[in-house]
């Protein structure tokens, strides 16, 4: 599905981007980001790059984009950062970036077809993930939102993709 510049300016700014791990509510992040890009220049899988124009006020504030490169939770980010808009933490379990959510339409497993890359690859190692009864992906309330169950999924039109945590909501 192609959206039109217009469309796609429309849904970015429909939701805030999915944060580096340790950063706290969107508001207070931007407030608190000076853009000095230590975090990205600290991850060593080049997960974490500036947002671009696109974000207006927020350009240049790092981001994660999963699908192409998902944060592997090695938390080399928050302690490089001079401000506190992202909060160091030691335990990858207590990261809150966003949460996983499985498109049935989309989902091999949900399909009928044998798929459990998902479950697989997740660093959390059935904790936040795991196959039901009928082989099919759950998501538990323990998923940090890393994103690699996103980057990782083999459907066409990829099957579970992590969503921004809700305001309110950090680390």
């Amino acid at each position: 599905m192609r959206r039109s510049r217009r469309g796609l300016i429309a849904f970015v700014f429909a939701r805030p981007p999915l944060r580096p791990p340790g950063a706290r509510p969107e508001e207070e992040f931007a407030a608190l980001c000076i853009r000095c890009n230590r975090c990205v220049a600290a991850c060593p899988y080049k997960t974490l790059k500036p947002a671009g124009w696109i974000y207006g006020e927020r350009a240049g504030t790092p981001l994660v984009v999963a699908r192409e490169v998902p944060c592997y939770l090695c938390m080399a980010c928050p302690p490089v950062c001079p401000t506190g808009a992202l909060e160091p933490i030691t335990d990858k379990r207590a990261v809150r970036m966003g949460v996983a959510v499985v498109d049935p339409q989309t989902c091999f497993a949900h399909q009928g077809i044998l798929c459990r890359t998902c479950v697989d690859e997740c660093p959390l190692e059935g904790e936040a993930i795991y196959q039901n009864g009928e082989l099919k992906p759950v998501v538990t309330d323990k998923c940090v939102g890393c994103g690699v169950c996103e980057k990782v999924c083999p459907a066409p039109e990829v099957a579970i993709v992590v969503r921004p945590r809700g305001e309110g909501e950090g680390a």
